[in-house]
């Protein structure tokens, strides 16, 4: 099987440009803006329901999910979150970046890699469930509706970034 050559990256400029017209078609085609963390949620609740639905089905939380009567995987987010997944693979695959690493600093092992981006990932999750949505959803879709939380959120995220980058910087350097 012959190897497709990397490609190089977008520019930038013009990979937020992009992003904005694909926010912009979401909002004019399926009337939401874009995120994730929504079908995350109810993949967790699918998960659970499998494993106690009598727990599930006694939350109120959980209970909303299979409000009348609709499965709980039928949910816009759940589609566009398969069809991000499948654009991703697509687009790898004809930029030749389909590859499996584990992408680390020089001194950094793998196995602390591995254990930082799951514990990273779940604090993520966590943290998109407590503000009501995952960084997509709160800066592409807040932002571009103005909402102040948003905004705010955006500006933590950044100045978190920017104070920790310090920290870590040497373990990829």
């Amino acid at each position: 099987m012959s190897q497709i050559k990397e490609k190089p990256l977008w520019n930038p400029y013009i990979a937020g440009v992009a992003l904005g017209l694909v926010l912009l078609a979401a909002f004019l085609v399926l009337g939401h803006g874009i995120g994730a963390s929504g079908a995350s949620s109810r993949l967790g609740v699918f998960l659970m329901n499998g494993v106690s639905e009598s727990h599930v089905h006694a939350s109120q939380y959980f209970a909303r999910y299979f409000a009348a009567g609709s499965h709980v995987l039928n949910d816009w987010l759940v589609f566009m979150v398969i069809g991000i997944f499948g654009g991703g693979l697509v687009s790898s695959v004809l930029g030749g970046r389909n590859k499996s690493e584990i992408v680390k600093g020089p001194r950094v092992g793998v196995g602390w890699r591995l254990i930082a981006a799951l514990s990273g990932g779940i604090l993520m999750g966590f943290a998109a469930r407590l503000a009501r949505g995952c960084t997509s959803g709160q800066a592409l879709s807040g932002g571009a509706l103005l909402s102040v939380g948003s905004w705010i959120f955006m500006l933590a995220v950044f100045a978190g970034g920017y104070a920790v980058a310090a920290l870590v910087r040497r373990q990829w350097q």
